[in-house]
């Protein structure tokens, strides 16, 4: 039998992963991921070059630096949709089509249920998590990074239920192998956002609260394409309105699964709060500058890098979500044995692409850097960033791929204890005492943020070394 099963629901396919070449199958499975990905990041990233195109330094540096506030929430409701990806994964490669329609309804439920949840708490907590991370004696008056990154986010949240039925959307159609139609929402919403961003931002001066409403817009556009696929739908996922409600066994399982993915992934977001609070506070070498100044070049400097790190990080955690697929729908067949093969595979395959990725932009760091800035003080401090920090990401291949296995298992416990461990306890530990005892420049405050990837590494090669995978396939009752 054929690794690629065609089944119609209007255009697309599903991939049974249980068969076949398993490299095959998890390019065939990544490189839609890795595209559609790439159109994802598109929102925050032309959002942040427009603005950076204004000369507005500190609108730039606003709209760069609330990723990780945005990620509390959104990170914490994607750990639990990533659980039900899994159950929904392992349900189709067993073909149990009607445990599979439970969960998705159940899944549903529990997002527009957690949609009114986030929605206020976003708005309401925009302002005080804003405090940590710029300080409480930051400046709160009109055009100042406070002001333009709480505007942004004030209407981010407003209509943040169109990401989250998104992101729900998608990952049922990936869990039963269909990454192909989430890639293709994703550029009609990115070619909508670009749109929007030039015609708010540059035609009618709208700045900051333009690029905001434009990400908004272009996030209820894929949440609506989405929808339309599931209803549409004639497998395991296909959403019926009237029977949109908690089942509870169903409802158990997804946050037996979700949980620990979501406490991990939420913690980890509030902890680069933090991160950026440090870097907020840290020196840029050679600049005569105000407090201010000086907070909004190490700002600006981290803005960008980030958004370059943010495509450098794209095909390791497209393979990553791959091998999340592969690992789910072989052992819901209980075959243990090609589950770990297919994670090993996809571990090699994450690590040449990330190679491929560094090298280059070790050696062209300026270049990259002077595409989301034109201001020298932040392109020179972006590119040390870039060059410094680019080897790491070896170690974040080890991190994605591994987690993912985890995950796919039905253990998300596992990788959220050693994530919180590395990526807050070691991290937080690190940019302490570097900023206290060592130094409190930019570049080693920044060097504190990969250390943490090394050690959650370090900790999940070893743990998976030991790791039975058959033991929490989740399917089982296990």
């Amino acid at each position: 039998m054929e690794a690629l099963k065609k089944v119609r629901f209007g255009k697309k396919t599903t991939m049974d992963m249980t068969q076949g070449s398993i490299t095959k199958n998890i390019l065939l499975f990544a490189l839609p991921l890795l595209v559609g990905n790439l159109f994802q990041q598109l929102y925050n990233l032309v959002d942040t070059w427009v603005i950076g195109q204004t000369g507005n330094d500190e609108a730039f540096a606003a709209v760069g630096s609330v990723g990780p506030i945005i990620n509390i929430l959104i990170g914490f409701f994607l750990g639990f949709s990533s659980g039900a990806g899994v159950i929904i994964s392992q349900y189709f490669g067993a073909k149990d089509d009607k445990s599979a329609s439970k969960t998705v309804h159940t899944g549903m439920a529990l997002t527009l249920v957690m949609a009114v949840l986030f929605t206020v708490l976003g708005v309401v907590g925009t302002p005080v998590i804003l405090k940590m991370m710029l300080g409480a004696e930051a400046s709160v008056g009109e055009g100042t990074v406070f002001h333009e990154a709480k505007t942004y986010l004030t209407i981010y949240f407003s209509g943040v239920i169109s990401l989250m039925i998104y992101n729900m959307g998608a990952g049922y159609l990936r869990a039963i192998g269909d990454s192909q139609r989430p890639f293709y929402f994703l550029i009609a919403a990115a070619i909508t956002n670009t749109v929007l961003d030039l015609l708010f931002v540059f035609v009618l001066e709208m700045g900051v609260a333009g690029v905001a409403l434009a990400t908004v817009i272009a996030q209820t556009l894929s949440a609506i394409l989405t929808l339309l696929a599931l209803f549409r739908s004639d497998t395991c996922v296909k959403l019926r309105i009237k029977q949109i409600r908690f089942h509870k066994d169903h409802l158990f399982k997804i946050i037996k699964v979700g949980f620990p993915a979501a406490i991990q992934m939420a913690i980890t977001s509030f902890s680069n709060v933090f991160v950026q609070s440090y870097i907020s506070k840290a020196n840029v070498p050679g600049l005569a500058l105000s407090a201010k100044e000086m907070q909004t070049v190490a700002l600006a400097s981290w803005t960008a890098y980030s958004k370059i790190d943010q495509f450098i990080f794209l095909p390791i955690q497209s393979i990553g979500l791959a091998v999340t697929t592969f690992v789910g729908q072989n052992l819901g067949i209980n075959d243990t044995k090609r589950a770990k093969k297919g994670t090993y595979l996809g571990l090699l395959m994450a690590a040449i692409s990330a190679v491929i990725i560094i090298i280059p932009i070790i050696i062209f760091a300026p270049f990259w850097s002077s595409i989301f800035s034109d201001t020298p003080e932040v392109v020179k401090n972006s590119a040390i960033l870039l060059r410094f920090i680019s080897p790491f990401y070896v170690c974040c291949c080890v991190n994605q791929v591994i987690a993912a296995a985890l995950r796919g298992a039905g253990n998300t416990t596992a990788p959220m204890v050693i994530m919180l461990a590395a990526f807050v306890g070691f991290r937080q530990v690190s940019l302490f005492v570097t900023s206290n005892f060592i130094s409190n420049n930019l570049l080693p405050i920044g060097m504190s943020y990969p250390l943490g990837w090394l050690a959650c590494a370090t900790t999940l090669l070893i743990y998976f070394s030991r790791f039975n995978m058959s033991k929490t396939r989740i399917i089982s009752g296990q």
